[in-house]
């Protein structure tokens, strides 16, 4: 009996940690339920109702919207004119963004600091307040429009066109490439530069061998979320163009507001098929990005 009472207390013993430590893994659990009830009431909840109505046509079970669209040319051209200004947008955006970030690593500290809040600031500048300051500058009637007619330097530019959209899409996009690329250009150590130069290679050979092979995640998934932000542009698209242009985001809407027509059904049918296209992008760069580590590995 005396035997037995030391074994019951050590199992006593080992039940309590066991409970304690489930409890104290729950404790996180709880606090992330907020957000875990969010994430399902405004992504999960909203992404399974769409998916479920691209496939309802007539109040039936049907792949007639997504026959419908891949048969328009109307809804074929307003992807193809999303996807291409998408991409431009998003390389250029990459392109400027990295050489921009790249010199912020040169620049003092104070005007550093100064050019980054600015940064921020010109990134959250967008919508309507974005193509209205367009309209302003850029309009038929311009400031600098005006100003560039008169010194001769242009003739016709319409910012109600496919390069004036371009423009506008490449003002809010260099900014959210800045602030996404200066982290990844900020890792990079001057040491590195130093040895590269000290085995001899040149400034050319150190940004192609060393820097740029460690930037490379950082430029892929700097060009995902710029072309997802690009693909999901509306409000300056809208405001700019009156819905005038064919693009998908405008579609989409139209097919929700009711103008004319209310086909909700359809509009689910195009976001599932952005949703698509974003989603091939993304598993492409993950896919990628393993194999380069891979390949370093």
């Amino acid at each position: 009996m005396a035997d037995i009472l030391p074994e019951l207390s050590a199992m006593k013993k080992q039940q309590y940690i066991r409970v304690a430590t489930r409890r104290i893994a729950l404790k996180p659990m709880l606090l992330l339920l907020p957000a875990a009830v969010l994430f399902l009431l405004f992504q999960l909840a909203p992404m399974l109702w769409v998916i479920i109505n691209s496939f309802i046509y007539e109040d039936a079970w049907s792949f007639a919207n997504f026959s419908e669209i891949f048969t328009s040319p109307f809804y074929i051209q307003a992807f193809e004119n999303t996807l291409w200004i998408s991409a431009i947008s998003s390389v250029g955006g990459l392109i400027l963004a990295a050489l921009f970030a790249a010199s912020l690593q040169h620049a003092p500290a104070r005007p550093r600091r100064w050019l980054i809040a600015f940064t921020n600031m010109t990134g959250n500048f967008s919508g309507v307040p974005l193509a209205f300051a367009f309209v302003i500058i850029l309009g038929v009637n311009g400031a600098v429009t005006l100003q560039l007619k008169a010194w001769g330097v242009i003739d016709d530019f319409n910012l109600y066109s496919a390069t004036g959209l371009m423009l506008i899409y490449l003002y809010f996009q260099i900014p959210l490439g800045i602030l996404l690329l200066y982290p990844a250009f900020d890792a990079l150590k001057p040491e590195w530069e130093d040895a590269a130069k000290t085995m001899g290679a040149g400034r050319l050979a150190y940004w192609r061998y060393v820097a740029l092979p460690v930037l490379s995640p950082a430029l892929l998934g700097t060009f995902i979320i710029l072309f997802a932000n690009a693909v999901g542009a509306y409000a300056s698209t809208y405001a700019l163009t009156t819905g005038n242009y064919n693009m998908v985001t405008i579609r989409i809407a139209s097919l929700v507001s009711g103008d004319l027509f209310l086909e909700p059904n359809m509009a689910a049918a195009l976001s599932v098929l952005l949703m698509i296209i974003l989603g091939f992008i993304t598993a492409t760069y993950h896919w990628l990005l393993k194999r380069s580590y891979h390949a370093k590995c």
